[in-house]
């Protein structure tokens, strides 16, 4: 295979850290953004990559992003997680608003305004792979939501995309350990619960998911799209 362009969003940390340290190792030229220079700087260095400081929920920065790179190869929609509570003096309801806001913006427009900004840029066998999760099918509340509006978002970008040859899948995790994810570590019963959900007794790694990534984006699924792939150690079956 012939060196490729990936892009990794949110990939400082976590799932897209891991992502981009998959392709790097197989000499992809890589580049990795976060909203903070620092953490963005540090991954650059330690993983070989090159790193843009980039909010992808800011249109202007995705636009200028989009600038600066060339064709794209594998566009990585990593950008996401939990937003932070919102400030205690708000209204009851200014306050939800805000919770949902908040999660839209960061697990679902960040992949839209990223794809929209790069879309003249995918040739023909490129990929576009967002990070989904679990919470989507359960109690996942807004953040869940956001995720499950990612998936339909991908099968209508799918259809728009597909006939350049461009595939457009979304992968699922399930409980990821090692990650941020919660802000914090992991209280052991919640660990347990989560594991004891899975049918193989053991929770995500990221490389678990920095695995499914790279198949996705490889020669041999280039009749794979418009799909959302569930790596989740069995916790949630689609049958």
């Amino acid at each position: 295979m012939t060196s490729r362009t990936v892009l990794v969003t949110g990939g400082t940390s976590g799932i897209g850290r891991a992502i981009a340290r998959r392709f790097a190792a197989e000499r992809a030229e890589v580049v990795v953004t976060g909203r903070h220079a620092d953490t963005v700087e540090a991954t650059a260095e330690e993983l070989g990559v090159h790193g843009v400081v980039c909010d992808a929920t800011d249109p202007g920065q995705v636009a200028s992003l989009a600038a600066r790179l060339g064709a794209v190869d594998v566009l990585v929609n990593a950008a996401g997680g939990l937003p932070g509570a919102a400030p205690a003096d708000r209204a009851p309801l200014e306050a939800l608003l805000a919770q949902w806001q908040a999660n839209l913006a960061q697990n679902l427009l960040t992949a839209v305004l990223t794809t929209a900004a790069l879309q003249d840029r995918l040739a023909d066998g490129s990929a576009v792979l967002s990070i989904g999760s679990i919470g989507a099918e359960r109690r996942g509340g807004s953040y869940g939501a956001a995720k499950a509006a990612l998936a339909a978002w991908n099968a209508s970008l799918s259809a728009e995309l597909a006939p350049r040859g461009v595939t457009c899948n979304v992968i699922s995790s399930g409980y990821v350990a090692g990650t941020n994810f919660f802000g914090g570590p992991l209280a052991d019963e919640r660990h347990r619960a989560l594991v004891e959900e899975t049918h193989n007794k053991r929770p995500g790694t990221v490389d678990d998911i920095a695995e499914t990534a790279w198949f996705l984006a490889s020669p041999g699924a280039r009749h794979i799209t418009a799909q959302t792939v569930h790596v989740n150690g069995g916790a949630f079956s689609t049958r």
